[in-house]
Order: structure tokens, then sequence, then C-alpha cells
């Protein structure tokens, strides 16, 4: 990194953090601090919204995943915009109407207190560990690739979104988001355009998504039944819709961004924005990926991507074996080269049919000589980390774009941890602080739950910076987040639309049926019986069978509830 790039990433993070500190100064109450005053507009919303879930797990791993897989994770997002059209109608209006702090405080006024603190509890374990994770993510990569200390990495980051939520409370996450999202835009728009003009002059855009077509890149629907395939359009519709009622429902990181609007409408128009934008943004992403792809097929890559890995094994009595197959590697993509350009060329149909049946071939060797060297990689470190997807872009970042640019890009995946790292740290003070501290702790001064707040924030960010430090490194990490949450995830929706809907089954039932479910869903994630997405739709499936029949046999002795007509 050249001193432009250090001015550009630095001057980017201060601004900020200094600015959110600034603008969110002035906190009279609890309902300033956890709500921001209920003065969020509807665009403020929408962009914080995206900016809680567009973590730097986003950024880095989602064109890797493109690179290599092609463009079906979007199916992923393809329950998105369900979920929020049922969260607008439903979850809003009743959110609003009882005035909470978080999504929780309903369940005690529908139940009881354990189930409220059971469902609270589930939320903090889940989203303590994602947001340990969300701090983690870029650490590592950048520790990886830049030879940065990864403590200190971890520890900068964590500081510095502390900083700013302590000060500043939800207000302070709501406006910082707004700037980081324009970072963010601002730099992935101009990766693409650099990545589109850095391939050969005949290589137009569309002669670009040709090429990625041909090797199988462009595969966006998979219609399949299949449960070894992760990523499919069933998979997407049902277990994208539950993962999504369940994270923007339920999840206080998010709840508490629309709680902070001006009326229901305001937070309905957000979430709207976002549902909106969300799948296009994704996308988006992926496309990035899949033109970095397009870009190596004229341009020689790494043969593994992660530098300490590649470090690793030519310190080692392997490192011939390793430069064997770097040798065959950088003859083969010299032949892959000349394939693609022939190909980018060709005009009779017969002809580009057979160049891609050789593309196609040349890239499968490539795959096999990546899979050949992660298994000498693994026998000069066997705990080695050989998964590089998450380093893909990274690695494009730094070796092709210009001065200054690297900077910028650089701030965008620190931006992208801060802002999603903020929201959780909010999300996860305000939930001990009203869930479990005042809940326990009632008749204080609104300054006393004020410092509380900002106490148990402050301890979040402490536990999420030693989760980060002691983290290790997953499959891929935007994967990693999606498995801890739907975990959980599905759980806690069967308890709120239980209490939402099936007014009849009360809390005793629901407490024991949440144990129940959350054991099996635990169990079914070690055992690897079906793919994560699948979780959420069975965890919530499950905890209502669970209750409804409990209630069926058990004698009533709950209370009726209290929003019987809601």
């Amino acid at each position: 990194m050249q001193q432009i790039d250090w001015v550009v990433l630095i001057g980017t993070l201060l601004f900020i953090v200094l600015y959110g500190t600034w603008k969110s100064r002035q906190q009279k109450d609890v309902g300033d601090f956890l709500k921001g005053g209920n003065s969020a507009n509807w665009w403020t919303i929408g962009l914080s919204v995206m900016a809680t879930q567009a973590s730097a797990i986003t950024f880095l791993s989602t064109p890797g995943q493109a690179f290599h897989d092609g463009m079906g994770f979007v199916q992923f997002y393809f329950g998105l915009p369900i979920a929020m059209v049922i969260i607008c109608m439903v979850f809003i209006p009743i959110y609003h109407k009882l005035n909470v702090y978080t999504a929780y405080e309903y369940l005690e006024s529908r139940f009881d207190k354990k189930t409220r603190t059971l469902t609270a509890i589930l939320f903090l374990i889940q989203r303590g560990l994602a947001c340990g994770i969300t701090i983690f993510a870029p650490s590592i990569i950048l520790s990886a690739v830049l030879g940065w200390n990864l403590i200190y990495l971890n520890i900068i980051i964590g500081v510095l979104v502390i900083i700013y939520t302590v000060s500043g409370g939800t207000k302070a996450v709501s406006v910082t988001q707004k700037q980081q999202m324009g970072v963010i835009f601002l730099g992935m728009t101009i990766a693409f355009l650099l990545i589109l003009n850095y391939l050969p002059l005949d290589i137009t855009f569309s002669k670009a998504l040709e090429i990625a077509g041909a090797n199988g890149k462009m595969d966006i629907l998979d219609f399949s039944f299949d449960f070894d395939n992760r990523y499919t359009f069933w998979s997407g519709i049902i277990g994208g819709t539950f993962l999504a009622l369940s994270y923007f429902g339920t999840d206080q990181s998010q709840v508490q961004r629309y709680l902070s609007g001006k009326s229901v409408k305001q937070s309905q128009m957000g979430l709207i924005m976002n549902g909106l934008l969300k799948v296009p943004m994704q996308f988006f992403i992926l496309l990035v990926g899949i033109m970095v792809f397009v870009f190596y097929q004229f341009n020689s890559s790494p043969l593994h991507f992660n530098p300490s890995a590649v470090k690793d094994v030519k310190e080692s009595k392997y490192a011939s074996e390793y430069n064997d197959l770097e040798a065959q590697k950088e003859a083969l993509d010299k032949q892959l080269s000349a394939s693609q350009i022939s190909y980018s060329k060709a005009e009779n149909e017969l002809e580009k049919q057979k160049l891609a049946t050789e593309i196609k071939t040349l890239n499968a060797a490539e795959n096999e000589l990546r899979s050949q060297s992660v298994a000498v990689i693994k026998k000069a470190n066997p705990n080695a980390e050989t998964n590089d997807k998450d380093y893909v872009f990274i690695h494009f970042i730094l070796h092709n774009l210009p001065r200054g640019l690297i900077g910028l890009l650089l701030a965008v995946i620190l931006s992208a941890a801060m802002s999603s790292t903020a929201s959780e740290l909010n999300a996860l003070g305000s939930t001990t602080t009203i869930d479990l501290y005042k809940r326990n702790v009632p008749g204080k001064r609104e300054k006393h739950y004020v410092a509380a707040s900002r106490g148990f924030t402050l301890l979040w960010g402490i536990i999420a910076i030693l989760v980060a430090c002691t983290a290790n490194l997953f499959d891929n990490l935007i994967q990693l987040v999606n498995i801890i949450g739907s975990i959980f995830y599905g759980n806690v929706l069967g308890i709120f639309l239980l209490a939402f809907f099936i007014k009849y089954v009360k809390s005793r039932a629901v407490f024991i049926a949440a144990l129940i479910t959350q054991v099996v869903i635990i169990y079914f994630w070690y055992i690897d019986l079906m793919p994560y997405l699948w979780l959420n739709l069975v965890g919530c499936a499950l905890v209502m069978g669970i209750a409804i029949l409990l209630q069926t046999i058990m004698p009533t002795k709950d209370k009726e509830p209290l929003l019987a007509s809601e």
C-alpha cells in the first residue's frame, strides 16, 4: 500500500466515527439512546437495514463465491422480498402499537417472563457469536494478505465501532450507516468498472457474460429438490423466506433499525426499500466476482489465493512440488487466455461450441491443479486454511487497482465491518438492558438505564473482540454467519408466530417446545442432516408443532394472553 492509500483509508474511517459521534451527541433518555428519538426517515431506515446485513463478509466472500461457484448463490435471497411484505403487514404494526424497545418485550405480555427471557438469551448467544465473526472476517483476511497483526486489527475495528456506538446509541448507528453505504456503493461500482476496463479491448460486457456463461458461471436458477445442493430456487424461496422473516422480524439488530422510524409508514417504506434493492445489490456483488473470473481468464491467477497458506508450503520440504504445480498452471493460463481470445472472435457457432468445450476442459484441468495444491499445502501444514474463496477479491484489489483506490476498497471492507458490528452491539446492549437488566432491576431513573445501556454495549464490544481474537476460519465466512443464524432463527420465529396467530397456545407449552426444538436443531446441524437454510423452516415448524401438541395434552394453568385482540 502507498501513502495515498493510507490517507484515503484512515481519513474515511475517522470521518465516519467522528461524524457519527458528533451527530448523536445529545442523548436525553432511553428512548433517544435506544430508538434514536423515533426520528428516522424511511430512506435512513432502508439504508440502515441494508448496512446491518451487508457486513464485510458480504464484500469479501460473495465475489469469491461467484468466482468459484457462479451466480447460483443469489437464490439464497429470493425469499427476502416476501418476508419484507409479511413483516410490514404483521410485525411492524404490533411493535409500534405496543411502543416496545425490543422485539422480545411483546413475548412477556403474550406469554410470560421466562419465555421472553429465553428468547432474548437465544438472540444474545447467536448475535454475540456472529458479532465476533463480523469483526474477525475482514481482520483475518487483511492480516493474511497485508501482513497486519490479526489481534491488533480485531481490536482496532472493535474499538472504532465501540466509540460511536457507546456514545451515540441507535442514532449514531443509523447516521454512520448512511455514510458507510455511500462508501460501499461507490467503491464496488468503481471496482466493477475498472475490471471491465482491464479486459482485452474487444471483450465487451456482453462478451464477458458470454464467456462466464460458457464456463457455467451464469447458471442462476436451479429448480432441483436435491438436498445435496445448498442453493436452489426452492431453498431460497422457502428456507430463505423463513430465514429473512426470523432475521428481519425477530432479530433485535434489525428490529431496532425500524423501531427508530417516525411512524409505522416510515418503517414499512424502509423495509420495502430493502426488499426492492437487496436482491439486485447481491446480484451486482456476485457479478463483480464473475467479472473477476473473466479477468483471470486472460490474466494469470495464483494457484492458491491465501498467501499465508502459500507461504507455509513454500517454506517447507514440499516447496518444489508446489512450484511444479505453479509452473503447470502458468502454462495452462497461457493456453486458456489464447482459447478465450479465439472464442471471443469466433463467429461460426460450431467453432464456438468446439472452443467452449476446450475452455471447459482447460478450466477443469486448472481446478484439478488447485485441488492438488490444497493437498500439498495440507501436507506442509495440516492446520492450514485451504479454502481461499474469501481471498479472491482482496487479491484482485491489491494486485490490480491503482493507488488511492486500494485504500478506498479497503475502506469499503472496513466500513461494512463497522456498520454491521455497530448494529449488532447496539442491539446486544439494548436487549441486555431492557429484557434482562431493567426487567429485573426496575424503578431506576432514565439516566441510570442510559448508563446501563452504554455499559452493556461496551461489555458486548469487548466480548465480540475476544470472540474475534479466538475464532477459527470456517468453510466460507458468509456461510458461517448464516449457519449461526439458521441454528437459532427458526425456533425464535416459531415462538413469534405462535404469539401472533395461535392464541390458545400458552406460555408453558411454548417454553418447553422451544427448549426441545433448540436441542433438536443443534443435533440436526451437528449430524449435517440437511442444508442449513432448511433448518429455519424445520425449527419454526418444530417449535409450533410441539407447542400445539403440548397445549392439547397439558392442563391449562397459564394466564390468558393480555393481547388476545392483537
